[in-house]
């Protein structure tokens, strides 16, 4: 353990963000540069001698939490990072990206404010990409074995990376212009630089994983021929249909899905645009979803110049400590204050959108809401409570409904899907096409980046496997739902 007596001489310190003014000029990640150094030590101290590490079955990757800890107390920042890659691909993606559901389920949380072990994880990564211990692992031999991995978000870069060490010949097809999916054009530059994506991508190269941007399969590749071409295909390429809003004025301009909007501004990011073709420059923005894309447009919405930014959710606000009916150590709903919403802009909950009204040119002006109770599985209208807001640009971040059909990857393969629209798969994550597996969001619905993480590598093992016809070498995270949980 760390320092025996820290979670009892020692109060949790996050880190630092940059004044409000300052990062809402800019898209440079909102954190101090080098803010966590002189606090990250003892934070990693609190960490107690809890016999049974919760966290490990918090974390859907199964980190070696308590240890990394230890060594981060020490300053042993090498052997942090050996601990933290025994588990995590990309725990500079998850150290910035994940909620941690690991700090909800920390021993310490039961009666403390739990330990920063998201701000630890990004740390010891970061100090060991600084310190240039983070190099390519080639395999020391080919297999002879190929694998095609469609989809190069998290879950498939994971399984890439897996594969390559293990020594089968692996390339990535992207329907992109570049390597990251959603963590490429999904995620803001405010919550994680790009750079952090290219430097991983360059180690997998200099791995000998191959990149093959810009092409759709089912569309630019029949998915049939390549299954044909390659030893193994694994499917990764998330669960891409955005949750719509059938409601009067829909079809009004100005009114966009999430994954339409957040990508241009990336794009500014990456020299593509000047300025975005979608902005909310001097517009009233209403942002429909009050999850973590919700805040990504708020954040976004912010930075283009919005003359207002409202953010609404149909469920009520969640409570600001743990509810009796989500105890220890399960991963609380709570009232969440992201570094968007500290930037400024109105949340509003329990409520549902009747209709959208606009001008003479057909451009969206305003949205009709009512204040919804929740009663009998349905939301129901609340007489009287009708109101008008402005809204000149409107984003749908409701979450996603599954796999997307229309471009031929489930039907050229004859891929089976499950009864909520994601491919089938067992517990192997082999779908019922001899060689194909599935990995991510595409098999398992929308999720967290960290589960997405944990699917890659366990497919990458279950196709290892499948290759060499014996038990396959390679780690993967024992998920939390195969793990008895004692108490």
């Amino acid at each position: 353990m760390a320092d025996p007596k820290g979670f009892l001489t020692t109060g949790r310190e996050t880190a630092p963000t940059r004044p409000v003014e300052e990062r809402r000029q800019d898209w440079n990640e909102v954190y101090v540069p080098g803010g966590l150094l002189p606090i990250i030590s003892k934070q990693a101290g609190r960490c107690m001698d809890c016999g049974i590490p919760f966290c490990h079955n918090g974390c859907p990757l199964g980190n070696l939490i308590p240890e990394w800890n230890d060594y981060a107390y020490r300053e042993d920042w090498q052997a942090a990072s050996e601990r933290l890659h025994a588990t995590n691909n990309f725990p500079e993606f998850t150290g910035r990206l994940c909620p941690a559901p690991c700090e909800s389920a920390c021993v310490l949380g039961i009666n403390q404010l739990p330990v920063t072990i998201k701000n630890v994880e990004v740390t010891i990564i970061d100090k060991a990409w600084d310190a240039g211990d983070v190099t390519p692992q080639p395999p020391e031999r080919l297999s002879g074995k190929t694998v095609a991995v469609i989809g190069s978000g998290p879950a498939g870069l994971a399984a890439a990376q897996q594969l390559t060490r293990a020594g089968h010949t692996v390339a990535v097809y992207e329907r992109a212009d570049r390597i990251g999916g959603l963590l490429r054009y999904g995620i803001p530059e405010f919550k994680m630089e790009k750079r952090h994506i290219n430097r991983r991508i360059e180690q997998m190269r200099a791995e000998g994983t191959k990149f093959r941007t810009g092409v759709q399969i089912g569309t630019d590749l029949d998915a049939g021929k390549l299954a044909k071409r390659y030893d193994a295909v694994v499917i990764a390429a998330g669960a891409t249909i955005s949750r719509d809003l059938p409601v009067p004025g829909r079809e009004l301009k100005g009114i966009h899905v999430a994954m339409d909007y957040l990508p241009l501004a990336n794009k500014v990011q990456e020299g593509d645009f000047v300025a975005p073709p979608i902005t909310a420059e001097g517009k009233h923005v209403v942002v429909i979803g009050g999850g973590d894309t919700g805040a990504d447009c708020v954040g976004t919405a912010h930075r283009q110049g919005a003359l207002s930014v409202t953010q609404l959710e149909i469920m009520p606000r969640p409570a600001d400590e743990r509810p009796a009916g989500q105890p220890w150590p399960t991963m609380p709903a709570l009232y969440k204050v992201t570094s968007a919403h500290e930037e400024g802009g109105e949340r509003v909950y329990a409520v549902n959108t009747m209709k959208f009204t606009g001008d003479a040119d057909g451009n969206v002006s305003e949205l009709h809401l009512v204040e919804v109770v929740f009663e009998d599985g349905r939301f129901v209208p609340q007489e009287g409570t009708e109101r008008v807001i402005p809204a000149q640009l409107v984003t749908l971040a409701m979450g996603f409904t599954g796999t997307d059909r229309s471009n031929g990857l489930v039907d050229q393969l004859g891929l089976e899907l499950d009864a909520r629209g994601n491919i089938a798969r067992d517990g192997s994550y082999a779908t019922n096409v001899d060689g194909v597996f599935v990995a991510g969001d595409a098999g398992r619905g929308q999720s967290l980046i960290v589960w997405a993480i944990a699917e890659g590598r366990s497919a990458a093992k279950a196709v290892d496997a499948y290759l060499t016809g014996v038990p396959s070498a390679l780690h993967a995270p024992i998920r939390p739902t195969d793990r008895p949980l004692t108490v």
